[in-house]
């Protein structure tokens, strides 16, 4: 008997229908297509890998099916490994395309991409993957990426039209014969704390930043708790692909003209370009998931230290800006920028532990996307050879963007009750101010695990040593 022939759309961090060149593919080779998306175990189970993660695609996912519903299709999950779940679907039928978008992420899933290339080409199936946003796959230098950007992001959008396409249903019994076991409960329910997943929230977020919030986008950005409402909080939409680069570009163009906060639009569009250029770099240099761009930083002796470790991960290293920094984005799974490096530069240069041990962050950013990641620490760490310095002061920082206490208080109650003016070195009271303040240092809460200055002191000499041009500059 003959088999059907179809297409695939097999999605990863594309997680929308608008501005969708797979689709638009696929809706163009005439072809049943098949919708389908794989909760990959192996995947799931890399140390970067938290179930925040997981839960934002489920949700993201169940928002693009609420769109199919009114069709009456269906985006296909299985909770099984790609190469498997082909195999199953091409013993059923002729595959004859897969569409997808290029993905930046780490080894491990671009191996895993290479085992579906050679699976494609022992099966005669074209995959043809699109590039993602400005992001240039094979790209020798970056002198010209620039014009690269400006010309995909005001380039027209792909756009589908959501009753056009030819949409596969697969037989039911096939279907829950080869799906894989059930998620479980901690991914299919939603947790109030994180941001919801999916295209028509990162619209809401999009909208809501452009008519409103805006306008605080420039002076609340560093600030830990304003920030939670003053930057955009696109970047997990971005992340997982509910909204294209260009979407948020051209969208964000539209408000500018009748806009009274250009200062503020240019700011964010500038990020915009950044956030791009990151994941450029891993895609040029896949190496720097693993190894320091400034080769003799590698050399550099760092006992791990497990206790320093733990207590960094716990939020109870002594100091409430770095702890506040900590516990916040252990329960929300987002932290602003200044603050994820501060953490960052106090993991690596005052606890002088190594940048590849930061896994733990990976896990807890709900945006976390590798391509950001990855160059990130190696600025932040100094490990690159070119960036400047910047071993970040806690005290000054927490001083100058938290300076009523207001953040730390929130996530830290052991200190609530110490004035503003204290709370910054608690360590510093007196026996008589903490029983005044209802917070005994080295009980309630503890001392500082290091000092502050003499493992600045100490971080900023070994590195300056490695690094001949560059000046040590204190954040």
């Amino acid at each position: 008997m003959e088999k059907q022939r179809i297409n695939i759309v097999w999605f990863k961090r594309d997680l929308r229908f608008t501005d969708h060149a797979p689709l638009c593919a696929a809706w163009e080779a005439n072809l049943p297509t098949l919708l389908l998306y794989c909760f990959e175990p192996s995947v799931m189970a890399c140390e970067d890998s938290d179930v925040r993660h997981w839960r934002f695609v489920y949700e993201s996912l169940q928002d693009m099916q609420s769109k199919l519903d009114e069709r009456n299709a269906k985006i296909y999950i299985f909770h099984q490994e790609i190469i498997p779940v082909l195999n199953a679907i091409s013993a059923q039928f002729e595959v004859v395309n897969i569409f997808s978008h290029e993905e930046t992420g780490t080894n491990f899933t671009f191996d895993r991409d290479k085992s579906v290339g050679r699976f494609c080409r022992e099966n005669a199936i074209n995959w043809q993957e699109f590039p993602t946003n400005a992001v240039v796959r094979r790209l020798k230098y970056l002198r010209d990426w620039g014009k690269i950007w400006e010309e995909r992001m005001t380039a027209p959008p792909q756009m589908i039209a959501e009753s056009g396409g030819n949409i596969l249903s697969l037989d039911e019994t096939f279907y829950q014969t080869n799906c894989g076991e059930k998620l479980p409960e901690n991914i299919t329910q939603h947790d109030p704390n994180f941001q919801q997943g999916g295209e028509t929230w990162a619209w809401k977020y999009l909208n809501s930043f452009l008519k409103s919030r805006v306008q605080n986008y420039s002076q609340h950005i560093s600030k830990p708790e304003l920030s939670r409402k003053g930057c955009s909080r696109l970047s997990p939409y971005l992340t997982y692909g509910n909204i294209s680069m260009r979407m948020v570009y051209q969208y964000t163009q539209q408000h500018y003209k009748s806009s009274k906060n250009k200062r503020d639009i240019d700011n964010f569009v500038s990020r915009l370009h950044w956030h791009c250029h990151f994941i450029q770099k891993l895609e040029l240099n896949v190496h720097i998931e693993f190894h320091s761009i400034l080769k003799k930083y590698d050399a550099v002796e760092r006992p791990r230290n497990e206790a320093y470790i733990l207590a960094w991960q716990s939020g109870k290293t002594g100091v409430p800006i770095v702890d506040a920094s900590i516990r916040s984005l252990v329960a929300t799974g987002f932290l602003n920028f200044r603050m994820r490096a501060m953490v960052v530069s106090f993991f690596v240069f005052n606890l002088w532990q190594d940048w590849r041990d930061l896994h733990f962050l990976a896990r807890q950013f709900l945006d976390y996307e590798p391509g950001i990641h990855y160059p990130q620490l190696q600025m932040q760490a100094g490990a690159t050879g070119t960036n400047i310095i910047r071993i970040y002061n806690p005290i000054r920082n927490s001083e100058k963007h938290d300076a009523e206490g207001v953040f730390i208080k929130k996530w830290i109650p052991e200190l609530a009750d110490i004035p503003a003016n204290l709370i910054h070195e608690p360590w510093k009271l007196s026996a008589m101010e903490q029983e005044l303040f209802n917070c005994e240092i080295g009980k309630d809460y503890p001392a500082p695990i290091v000092d502050l200055e003499k493992t600045r002191k100490y971080a900023g000499e070994v590195v300056w040593g490695l690094r001949t041009k560059t000046k040590v500059k204190e954040g």
